[in-house]
């Protein structure tokens, strides 16, 4: 199998070594914007370098991976559909709903294979939590808390592109939330503030986010996010039922520190990102797509699913700006796509 990696940045970096180890993988195609960084990567990894994107369709590849900027996701997704390649694309598809509902429509009509990247989705802890509430364990699910922070701030320059707070941080959440529960949010209650550095008053972004969702089972759910936690990278899901609760994110890396004489101690190597942090989980989604391209497994996060956790994102984002409970209904894109 010959995969197309269009972008070389950390997180197309990764995905390129994970494929360029794959047994089921012979050979890898490399491009970016910055011909040189692909250039660099592809001879630390034996692999083929190509100097723009129309090398990657002309020259012929079986799957295409999508790690560029968000701005370019959707154009390429279609790009690859009408070509007949099955695609794997970092989240999101677009960073609006009519672009999303372009891109899927295409890999629809093309009958092709679009796996989204959510990598949360091929964590232990989260697939525990999916597994503790789907056998009953739990019992009534009646409170979920989920939460991200990041422990530095992005780079200034990426805060115009990157969506906001909401649909590039908390869209995870969001997708984990339907995920390990099962069931979807009905409506959304937002607030944000932008207190900190003035870069993000000046992107017109917030930089920590609340919302309370309503789940179609009547599950009540908190998402908070925050771009400046010193302590440390930290994300967490509490689910708690009528029988029992559990926690995703709770080991000795999590970056917090109990105030009880008895409490357990503050972690001594906190986790300082996500690449860090969800390692093994970003592996784990490639191996994932190359079995989904052989046809050894179903896809398991496609263009929909995606749609979804964007839908939940935009809410929120018309509930901070109007100040107001959203219904999910009141957002484009449900299915049938309306």
């Amino acid at each position: 199998m010959r995969i197309g990696v269009i972008g070389t940045g950390r997180i197309g970096t990764i995905h390129a070594r994970t494929l360029s180890r794959h047994r089921e993988v012979g050979s890898l195609i490399l491009t970016d914007v910055d011909p040189v960084r692909a250039q660099e990567l592809a001879n630390r990894l034996g692999e083929t370098a190509a100097p723009s994107t129309e090398e990657i369709f002309k020259w012929g590849v079986d799957a295409v991976v999508i790690t560029t900027a968000t701005s370019a996701h959707a154009e390429l997704i279609g790009r690859a559909a009408r070509s007949g390649l099955p695609v794997f694309c970092e989240k999101p598809i677009a960073l609006d709903l009519p672009g999303s509902l372009q891109a899927i429509a295409e890999v629809e009509t093309a009958g092709t294979i679009l796996q989204m990247g959510f990598q949360r989705r091929f964590d232990a802890g989260y697939t525990g939590a999916r597994e503790a509430v789907r056998s009953g364990r739990l019992g009534r699910l009646h409170t979920v808390r989920a939460m991200t922070s990041d422990q530095t701030p992005p780079p200034a320059a990426y805060l115009p592109i990157s969506g906001g707070l909401y649909r590039d941080t908390l869209i995870h959440d969001f997708d984990m939330l339907r995920w390990v529960t099962g069931h979807e949010v009905v409506d959304v209650y937002a607030t944000g503030s932008d207190a900190g550095p003035a870069m993000f008053r000046e992107a017109r972004d917030i930089d920590t986010a609340a919302a309370v969702l309503t789940l179609d089972d009547g599950t009540l759910a908190t998402t908070t996010a925050a771009r400046l936690n010193g302590a440390g990278y930290d994300v967490r899901m509490e689910l708690a039922g009528e029988l029992d609760q559990v926690v995703v994110g709770l080991d000795d890396r999590t970056p917090i520190a109990s105030t009880e004489p008895t409490g357990p101690p503050a972690a001594t190597k906190p986790w300082t990102g996500f690449l860090e942090r969800f390692g093994p989980a970003y592996e784990a989604e490639l191996i994932a797509f190359v079995e989904v391209v052989v046809g050894q497994r179903t896809n398991p996060c496609d263009g929909r699913e995606a749609l979804q956790a964007l839908r939940i994102a935009e809410a929120c984002e018309v509930s901070r700006r109007e100040h107001r409970p959203v219904r999910l209904a009141e957002i484009a894109g449900a299915f049938p796509y309306s």
